[in-house]
C-alpha cells in the first residue's frame, strides 16, 4: 500500500539512511529543485546518512563537485555514488586480476568526458572495428540521433564484443526537455545483437557498493528516494529496501493511473509518494 506524505520530516524517524537520486529529486537538467538544497541539510542535522545514488556515468568525485557548484551544501550528504563510479571500480579490480593486459576500448561519453577510463589499463578507440569492450557511460542524445549511435556500435555488436552501460537510465533531463539516455543505446546494442552488462540502478552491484559503505544496516531501516519507478522504486525493491517516489522528473506529468500502470509494469510499488523533495 503507498502512503501519500507532504514531506519528509512525515518519515524520517523510521529510517536511519536514506539513498537519494539526483536528476528529477535534487536537480533537472537546468539546476536544483527549490528546497532540495535545504532538505538534504535537514536529514543530514536529523543525523542520517545520506548516499546520493546516481545512473551517472561519470565518477563520484566530479559529480560531488558538480553538485557543490551548484549550490548545494559541500558535507550534506555522506558520498556521492554513481554507476560510473562502481562500474571503475569493477574494471580495475578486472584490470589488476588480468595482469595488467591492456584492452581497447571504445568509450562513450557525453561532453568528451573521460573520466570513466582515467586510471585504468586501457587504450582508447575511436572505432567499434577494433574494440576489445565497449563503455557506455553516457549519451548525447540532445544533439545526435541514435542513427549516429548504430553506425559507431553495429561493427563491435557483430563481432560480439562485450558492453558495459554504466548509465541505465532510457531517459535523461536536459536544459531543452527530454532525451533519449545511454540505457537506450544499451537497448540498441542489444538490437544489433550485442551483450550488455547493466551497472547502475535498478541492478544489484550499486546497491551492495552503497549498503557496504553504510555497514550492512537492517535494509527496513533503508529508504530509497527517486522519480523512476523503472530505475529508483524497483531497484529499492530488489534490494529489500522502503521507497518514495517523487512526483517531479520524468513522471511530473503521468496521472495517477499512468503511474499504477507503471507500477504493474515493474512488479514495484512505492512505500511512499512525495510530490517534491521537501522537509
Amino acid at each position: 500500500m503507498t502512503t501519500e506524505i507532504a514531506g519528509l520530516a512525515d518519515i524520517a524517524d523510521r529510517y536511519d539512511a536514506f539513498l537519494i537520486d539526483q536528476f528529477g529529486v535534487l536537480r533537472d537538467g537546468r539546476g536544483p529543485y527549490a528546497g532540495a538544497a535545504e532538505t538534504l541539510v535537514r536529514l543530514k542535522d536529523h543525523g542520517k546518512r545520506l548516499i546520493i545514488l546516481s545512473n551517472s556515468g561519470k565518477r563520484s568525485a566530479e559529480n560531488d563537485r558538480r553538485l557543490v557548484d551548484l549550490g548545494f551544501v559541500a558535507g550534506s550528504w555522506d558520498w556521492f555514488l554513481t554507476s560510473g563510479e562502481v562500474a571503475w571500480q569493477m574494471l580495475k579490480k578486472e584490470g589488476t586480476e588480468a595482469g595488467g593486459l591492456v584492452k581497447k576500448c571504445l568509450l562513450i561519453s557525453r561532453d568528451n568526458d573521460l573520466s570513466p577510463v582515467k586510471g585504468l589499463d586501457l587504450e582508447r578507440t575511436e572505432s567499434g572495428a577494433d574494440a576489445d569492450v565497449v563503455l557506455l557511460a553516457g549519451s548525447e542524445g540532445d544533439v545526435l540521433p541514435l542513427s549516429h549511435y548504430e553506425a559507431l556500435l553495429a561493427p563491435a555488436a557483430r563481432r560480439g564484443v562485450p558492453c558495459l552501460c554504466t548509465n541505465p537510465d532510457k531517459v535523461m533531463l536536459t536544459r531543452t526537455g527530454t532525451a533519449f539516455a545511454a540505457g537506450r543505446i544499451a537497448e540498441l546494442y542489444e538490437e544489433l545483437g550485442g551483450t550488455v552488462r547493466w551497472i547502475g540502478k535498478p541492478f544489484g552491484d550499486i546497491y551492495d557498493f552503497a549498503l557496504d559503505f553504510l555497514g550492512r544496516p537492517d535494509p527496513s531501516r533503508v529508504c530509497a528516494i527517486g522519480d523512476s519507478i523503472e530505475h529508483d522504486i524497483a531497484g529499492a525493491a530488489g534490494a529489500g529496501l522502503a521507497s518514495v517516489l517523487v512526483t517531479t522528473g520524468i513522471l511530473e506529468h503521468a496521472t495517477g493511473a499512468e503511474r499504477q500502470k507503471l507500477f504493474a509494469e515493474h512488479g514495484a510499488t512505492p512505500d511512499f509518494i512525495l510530490p517534491k523533495f521537501l522537509w
